[in-house]
């Protein structure tokens, strides 16, 4: 497929060196002979229909997305263009005296090299391409245009923090080349650095205001610091220019999607596949969209429809994860935890890389006798969701294994006071870029390790069916002389019952934002008589607090806890209160996991169910599901209901019976 504005190649050809505009083209063409003049040491674009003897022809349609531009360039190029460094001095491309044999043989080698890499990478093979390309740059160090496609091959393999070290080298020798900035830009935004994204971009369109590809990723960057409107006024612009591009429709739509309106976004998705049926982001997200409306299994059809015909490693991973997560909405716990290992593919968003001791544990490896270290992995709310079945792992084990549990430095002595047969450690963290790395210190010497696992992996052996889910209480102990403080803090605050609320996380980012209810919506639980509300919430409260004190709530905030960092006594608090109210956050899922009564408000296509409308890992607690995003007001008032039935019961008969 052609992209843009019809330029589709790249080619080798020794006499068609120049500043003018060549035709159209549809393949990447390479010599297959590179011991040939060195004039062929010039790659550059040839005309539909030149001769192709000795070349090796490969469609620009198999390379990945973000080298197209670059090929695309080289179509408007001259010999100062980004492979010009290829050109031996003194002949065409080139400047200066012919050049002695030896510089020739080095070009040859570097252009074999490169030749190779860029083989690599039209068939994905990353690691190979970026190999041969930074041998081809060993032997001329000066080509802009193998840095970028080296810096393509980093980010491919999520080595982020090499891929923008090319991007730096490929700016220094081209600095005036605005296209190295949008490559740059489009990487800061994958990596969520919105702010230097979003300069990047402008810069760009400051130079080509109508470039309709880095003013949609412009919109995508507004939409994800929840910038909704001015993303919206943008797309406006772009689509009324361009109508017939199914991308902008579906940024459109998914613009429409993060800010809560997922039946309006469909309609924008359903128009991007109007004008491009195989167009699988769109059909990705109109998927989602189907979810969210309570058609789940539709959703999965789609998704399937979508993931055909993927080479993207990355496109394959986010696939792999949606479908993952539909199944586990839908109940099918054994193909849903086995997907959602694709959580680990290199090429995944946020991918996190364990340090490994022994072998990496599977679901039909026997653990009797065994030593087995367990990571807890991604944010502290899953991991403390997912420590539901190390008990299970004990089991397992038995009295003559070991287990070891790396966790996040705040569950130590939570996780080791609730499983005193584990030795209960601090994993370390080190970010760079997208990619988190984890390990533990386990001594020195260090005990022998049979397997390892990340903790959610285990699911994939205990909990294949809703009935391997424990029906009794809590799985985490609190400080039982913890709770006998809190019990007096509390009596001693005012009188009871004493409810825990929350309603925020501390993440609030795009899309994010939909899934939490304004605390101005909590109206009808709030002003439920009789009720002595706490506050957990533990991000910036401050300013929703003292509104709610304008409105006349009252939302009493404990002394002497922070509610971040100690979870142990958050634990206990949890335990001490009669009920703790909110959405799905560390707090939540800590006071669920010590037995507390839990009303969890959660939005459409919470997985988390596992093809149930409750909490399985949770038995104390109960959820209250809104029927779309905004929809929160008839969930308030649900529990609000929920609240006067279970805490005042008396009260609540009353006032039926009146």
């Amino acid at each position: 497929m052609v992209d843009g504005d019809g330029v589709g190649a790249v080619g080798l050809d020794l006499h068609r060196i120049g500043a003018r505009r060549l035709g159209s083209v549809e393949n990447v063409v390479l010599p297959c002979d590179p011991a040939t003049p060195a004039g062929k040491a010039a790659l550059i674009l040839f005309r539909q229909g030149a001769s192709r003897r000795r070349c090796l022809a490969i469609p620009v349609k198999d390379f990945p997305v973000q080298s197209r531009p670059a090929l695309k360039e080289l179509a408007r190029g001259t010999t100062s263009g980004p492979l010009a460094a290829l050109a031996p001095t003194g002949e065409p491309g080139g400047a200066g005296a012919k050049p002695s044999a030896k510089p020739q043989a080095g070009h040859r080698k570097a252009l074999s090299r490169m030749k190779t890499g860029l083989e690599a990478l039209a068939r994905q093979d990353y690691p190979t391409a970026s190999t041969h390309i930074q041998r081809a740059l060993e032997l001329d160090a000066r080509n802009p245009f193998a840095w970028r496609m080296l810096a393509i091959a980093f980010e491919k393999q999520g080595e982020f923090a090499k891929a923008f070290s090319a991007y730096e080298s490929a700016a220094r020798l081209a600095p005036d080349d605005v296209a190295v900035v949008r490559d740059v830009g489009q990487l800061a935004q994958r990596l969520g650095k919105l702010e230097l994204a979003e300069k990047l971009f402008r810069r760009f369109l400051a130079g080509d205001p109508g470039n309709e590809e880095v003013a949609n990723s412009l919109a995508c960057v507004l939409r994800d610091q929840n910038r909704y409107d001015e993303a919206i006024a943008l797309l406006r612009d772009i689509i009324n220019a361009n109508p017939e591009r199914p991308v902008l429709w579906n940024t459109l739509g998914s613009v429409l999607s993060d800010s809560g309106d997922v039946a309006g976004a469909m309609v924008f998705y359903d128009e991007a596949l109007r004008l491009d049926p195989g167009f699988h982001k769109a059909r990705h997200n109109r998927a989602y969209c189907l979810t969210v409306l309570g058609e789940p299994q539709k959703g999965l059809e789609e998704m399937e429809i979508a993931s055909q015909g993927l080479t993207d490693p990355r496109e394959i991973s986010t696939i792999r994860l949606a479908q993952a997560f539909n199944q586990l909405l839908l109940g099918d716990l054994t193909a849903g935890f086995e997907g959602y290992e694709a959580r680990f593919d290199a090429s995944s968003d946020g991918v996190v890389r364990f340090k490994a001791f022994g072998q990496r544990w599977a679901p039909e490896d026997d653990l009797r006798g065994k030593n087995l270290l367990i990571y807890g992995e991604q944010g502290l709310g899953d991991e403390v969701l997912f420590a539901n079945v190390v008990n299970d792992a004990l089991d397992a084990i038995g009295p003559e294994g070991r287990l070891f549990l790396a966790v996040e430095p705040r569950l130590v002595t939570l996780f080791q006071r609730s499983f005193p047969r584990a030795a209960v450690l601090a994993y370390k963290g080190v970010r760079q870029f997208d990619t988190l790395f984890r390990t533990v210190d386990l001594g020195d010497p260090h005990p022998s390790i049979d397997f390892w696992t990340p903790v959610a992996s285990l699911f994939r052996r205990f909990r294949t069916t809703l009935a391997a889910f424990p029906r009794d209480g809590g799985f985490l102990v609190p400080d039982s002389r913890r709770v006998a403080h809190w019990r007096q803090v509390l009596q001693e605050s005012g009188s009871g019952p004493y409810v825990g609320l929350l309603w925020k996380s501390m993440n609030m980012a795009g899309a994010r934002r939909r899934h939490y209810s304004p605390l101005e919506l909590w109206r009808p639980v709030l002003e439920t008589p009789g009720v002595r509300f706490i506050n957990l919430q533990y991000a910036d409260a401050e300013e929703d607090l003292a509104a709610a004190r304008a409105r006349g709530w009252d939302i009493w905030t404990p002394p002497g806890i922070d509610l971040k960092k100690d979870l142990d006594d958050l634990a206990a608090l949890c335990s001490a209160l009669d009920a703790v109210m909110g959405p799905s956050t560390a707090t939540t899922n800590v006071a669920g996991a010590v037995g507390a009564r839990v009303f969890l408000s959660a939005g459409p296509g919470s997985w988390t169910g596992f093809g149930s409308d409750q909490a399985p890992c949770y038995p104390s607690a109960r959820v209250f599901h809104a029927r779309q995003f905004g929809q929160w007001e008839p969930v308030m008032q649900q529990m609000a209901d929920a609240l006067g039935q279970e805490l005042l019961p008396d009260r609540h008969d009353a006032r039926i019976a009146v």
